[in-house]
């Protein structure tokens, strides 16, 4: 194995930047479609003879685990979530040995099929008896609901990132709010027939959302410009088949705003633009690249037209992908540690020539996954990563 010579943030912004690195940046759970179920997490702790006790959830809907020092160092990762931890905390034992530490606020109660069931006022989510998520209304227990003190928190925290660490880090959002994105609509499917029926009101819409996420965003980066490298905007616009609706949609009334606010980032700071947008979507790329999107996430190769040599060498030198490293939905817990360390090797050696790629694999690790599939996709992504000279 050959020594690494840069810092992991280093890496990163050298990968975003298209420069020579050492190798290729790994990721997982600096994003809220990066990580790993907290089940799977724990099994993995446990399989590597490490402490389970300090779970704690910074997605109370995903139910993520918040991946601790000890499983970074051990996997090679470059990046950290950017979420201050909540103040009060109760330990939660949804079933057997699993136990995490979760919101005092969120109160899971035993529903009548033996699952459980969070209410917050009149909405609520359901986790299925042995069950991994939630599923139901998007509950969030983060956040003080006043803009200026939760960007100060997450600015706190950027600051003792940038300070105390070596990692990379993304501003997702505050309080799993004050995120951007939904120009499109993410899936809302009101949202798609009202873009087929009345375009224009979209487009003004639209238009007036670009004015707030441009006030918002000018704050976020006065408070932590500095101290991060990527900030997200969320959009999905792709099924397993193709995108949601035609493209000219697309162009017409969501593009010249992802644009706008792309451009505004890009005048104000040196943070790029970290798209998710999952699906098939190879149709939309050389829209979001002409918008100025630097990053997309999470590549998802299972779907229609989502090959990964095809991606890489239509768009490897225009866009940075950041995912794709091993199909989640047909690989990674379906089949043995040899197959997927096999798809990872194949994967890495697709999106690696010339940069431009961070290792993670698409979208979250699901919950029953077995740890020993979770190690062969992250050691083989290791072992793959380097490149032979500083020259790419």
């Amino acid at each position: 194995m050959q020594e690494e010579r840069m810092t992991s943030r280093e890496r990163v912004i050298r990968t975003l930047n298209r420069e020579p690195t050492d190798r290729v940046p790994i990721d997982l759970g600096s994003h809220m479609s990066t990580g790993i179920s907290a089940f799977a997490y724990w099994d993995l702790l446990e399989y590597l003879g490490l402490s389970t006790e300090d779970i704690w959830i910074p997605d109370a809907v995903q139910f993520l685990a918040m991946v601790e020092e000890c499983v970074r160092a051990r996997f090679h990762v470059d990046c950290i979530l950017l979420e201050p931890k909540w103040p009060d905390s109760v330990l939660w034992n949804p079933r057997g040995k699993y136990r995490f530490h979760i919101p005092a606020a969120m109160k899971p109660e035993r529903s009548d099929k033996g699952g459980w069931v969070v209410r917050q006022g009149a909405q609520e989510m359901r986790m299925p008896r042995n069950g991994y998520f939630f599923d139901g209304a998007w509950l969030s227990y983060w956040g003080s609901g006043d803009e200026d003190t939760d960007i100060a928190l997450y600015a706190q925290e950027a600051e003792r990132i940038y300070k105390e660490t070596s990692y990379a880090t993304n501003f997702v959002g505050y309080g799993h709010g004050g995120g951007f994105g939904a120009f499109f609509g993410g899936g809302d499917m009101d949202r798609l027939v009202q873009m087929v029926r009345n375009p224009q009101v979209v487009f003004q819409e639209n238009a007036l959302l670009c004015e707030e996420y441009i006030r918002r965003a000018s704050k976020i980066i006065e408070a932590m410009g500095q101290y991060i490298q990527l900030l997200t905007i969320t959009d999905d616009m792709g099924m397993q088949t193709g995108p949601m609706c035609r493209p000219s949609l697309i162009e017409q009334c969501v593009a010249p705003f992802i644009k706008k606010f792309c451009d505004f980032i890009h005048r104000h700071s040196d943070i790029k633009i970290f798209m998710h947008n999952c699906g098939s979507i190879k149709a939309l790329i050389p829209m979001l690249i002409d918008c100025g999107v630097d990053v997309l996430n999470p590549v998802q190769i299972s779907a229609k037209g989502m090959e990964a040599r095809d991606l890489k060498k239509q768009f490897g030198d225009k866009i940075v992908f950041w995912g794709g490293g091993c199909d989640t939905q047909n690989v990674l817990g379906a089949k043995t540690p040899g197959e997927v360390a096999d798809h990872v090797r194949a994967m890495v050696r697709i999106f690696k020539p010339n940069g431009g790629f961070v290792f993670n694999q698409v979208h979250n690790i699901m919950g029953n996954v077995p740890p020993a599939n979770v190690v062969a996709m992250l050691d083989t992504a290791y072992e793959e990563s380097f490149y032979a000279t500083d020259k790419l």
